[in-house]
């Protein structure tokens, strides 16, 4: 989805910001490549429980569209805190995978269904690590599509997800004219004006340093993004979603203000389809007056505390003391 962006401060670089809240917790960040089904190499980082202590499971993150993993340190410390290992990537296109600015967003043919694949290889290498403990997925917007969709292909299903910032794309399709770049703007259009990005978050420093990161704020390709609509098309019907195991704990965490669900129009289908096809611990938690990243508002203390004891739940901590 190319984006005709808000013009925004010059002086950028490909680095983070140091001033960026997220630097304070990357000391403990572990960088690594893997590589994808077609042999692509993915950057991805590794962060682990204080003092190497025992892990209690292990939670993914997918990362959203325009943005990369390490907008994710902080909530990956709070989940650390906890016990658990956490691992996400940057995706194709994104982040250090994208290899700089001119491969920002970029996924070409088969980049969409190789991005999706990536989500197993990453599952497991973390599982080969932290053995015998479950795995997570979280994904967050274009990254809750992306896990939307690898929860129905041919591969080993995670044992939790959630899913933040999400939507069904079949519905969002419908308003759509997928033959031209995709413009985000509008997203923008029931809130101030300051920097064109206040539909992420009501907190104006999470809205800054997403403004003030060149590694921030791109859409991906024509191909990429009709794939990933293609892709969803399926998602619609009972019988697909019906390879997804009826136990599964999906969680689905939004905002009541965040312009991707459309009013909530967009995402409780999410959750109805899933219960209609048999899955009988599926929750929906709505936010209000929460915007799209919620985990970067200014309530994100408590979101993540709820996620806490919703993961407390389903992934019970049953290491020795």
């Amino acid at each position: 989805m190319s984006i005709d962006r808000p013009t925004r401060r010059d002086g950028r670089s490909g680095e983070i910001d140091p001033t960026h809240e997220a630097v304070r917790y990357m000391s403990g960040t572990e960088t690594f490549t893997f590589s994808g089904r077609d042999g692509t190499a993915v950057t991805a980082y590794r962060w682990l429980p204080h003092d190497r202590e025992e892990v209690r499971g292990i939670v993914q993150l997918t990362h959203g569209m325009g943005e990369h993993a390490l907008r994710y340190v902080a909530l990956a410390a709070a989940l650390t805190g906890r016990g658990f290992a956490v691992y996400a990537q940057d995706h194709r296109g994104h982040g250090a995978t994208a290899g700089g600015p001119e491969g920002y967003g970029v996924l070409g043919d088969d980049g969409w269904d190789q991005l999706v694949a990536d989500i197993g290889v990453l599952s497991a290498q973390a599982r080969e690590e932290q053995p015998g403990v479950p795995l997570v997925l979280l994904g967050h917007s274009m990254g809750s599509f992306a896990v939307q969709q690898y929860l129905v292909a041919d591969a080993p299903p995670p044992d939790a997800v959630v899913l933040s910032g999400t939507a069904v794309l079949d519905l969002m399709e419908q308003g759509l004219d997928l033959s031209v770049p995709m413009d985000l703007s509008s997203f923008n259009a029931p809130f101030e004006q300051r920097t064109g990005y206040e539909w992420l978050s009501r907190d104006t420093a999470q809205v800054d340093a997403y403004v003030g990161d060149a590694r921030c704020g791109f859409g991906i390709d024509l191909p990429g993004t009709r794939a990933m609509f293609e892709r969803a098309r399926p998602l619609a019907d009972a019988g697909t979603l019906r390879r997804i195991p009826g136990g599964l704990p999906v969680h689905v965490v939004v905002g009541d203000e965040d312009p991707v669900n459309g009013g909530l129009a967009l995402v409780r289908p999410l959750t109805e389809r899933y219960a209609a096809a048999g899955m009988h611990d599926v929750t929906l938690r709505i936010w209000p007056g929460a915007r799209h990243e919620v985990f970067n508002e200014t309530n994100r203390d408590e979101i993540v505390a709820e996620l806490l004891t919703w993961l407390d739940r389903v992934v019970p901590d049953t290491r020795s003391h």
